[in-house]
């Protein structure tokens, strides 16, 4: 994952909050790609609605001051060298590509932040792992994230694992622009809300065949990088975590799909660069 170090990075699609907090309304809060594993855990082990875990009853974020980004994420050769740079070049890639595919694409932020957040869809925090917020059409980021990700679920982790999740998160947002996130209901093998997560897997693997085209990264996605985001998908599949925390899965509480429909849709979505070829909600999954 080589970004061209002449592109030229937009910091403002990124704020960097810090311990810093945001206040709204309600809304719908969705995790994805390597998706709130612990509120998925505690979901499927203590049948917790993970919806109430992005309340407006949560303990209010802590306040701090918010970062700007636009004085060290100016280029692909800064994004090449810190982590914060690379969440900006990624982000601005995924908007470009998208701005092209979908008719009246608006731009959705993402926001990094340590610790608790406020957002458009409730207070949360770090434990909620990354999601996109409906109600502000943002992305919600904890780097810290990334290492409980390799850590605690075996992930390998790297470089394009991480754009793998961005990329997810970026899926919902086009699905909220479509009008498809009301789709995204129940749970269970064929749920809605199984075949919308498989949905944005499949938007994410599109977006990685066509990277390059955007002008941000130097050369083609290679093995190891697509090795990445297929063994970060497969760490967050249903079955597998369900079978970490209980030592059985059980079909019936789904939400995300299986560790191998999950890598399966990002393929689909990486053979074809075709969001078109991404339609989860027809037939079987």
């Amino acid at each position: 994952m080589d970004f061209d170090d002449r592109a030229e990075l937009d910091a403002s699609q990124v704020d960097d909050v810090g311990s810093s907090g945001m206040s709204r309304g309600g809304g719908l809060a969705i995790g994805g790609g390597a998706v709130g594993i612990v509120v998925l855990v505690l979901a499927l082990v203590f049948g917790v609605d993970p919806s109430k875990l992005l309340s407006d009853d949560s303990p209010p974020a802590q306040t701090g001051r918010s970062g700007d980004l636009s004085a060290q994420c100016k280029t692909g050769a800064d994004a090449d060298q810190s982590e914060k740079c690379r969440v900006v070049g990624v982000v601005n890639s995924l908007q470009k590509y998208w701005k092209g595919q979908v008719d009246g694409y608006q731009q959705a932020k993402t926001t990094l932040f340590n610790g608790a957040i406020r957002t458009g869809c409730g207070a949360a925090d770090s434990s909620v792992g990354p999601f996109y917020c409906s109600a502000d059409r943002r992305v919600y980021l904890d780097l810290g994230f990334f290492d409980e990700l390799h850590s605690q679920f075996g992930a390998e982790g790297g470089p394009f694992a991480q754009a793998y999740v961005i990329a997810h998160e970026y899926g919902h947002h086009v699905q909220n622009l479509l009008g498809d996130i009301a789709k995204g209901t129940g749970q269970g093998a064929s749920s809605g809300s199984v075949r919308l997560e498989l949905q944005a897997d499949c938007y994410a693997g599109v977006w990685a065949k066509n990277a390059v085209s955007t002008g941000f990264y130097a050369k083609p996605f290679d093995d190891t990088d697509i090795r990445q985001a297929l063994d970060a998908a497969a760490a967050v599949g249903d079955d597998r975590i369900q079978e970490k925390a209980r030592g059985r899965v059980s079909p019936e509480n789904f939400t995300h799909g299986t560790s191998a429909q999950r890598m399966k849709w990002f393929k689909k979505g990486y053979s074809t660069g075709d969001p078109r070829r991404c339609d989860t909600f027809s037939g079987a999954v």
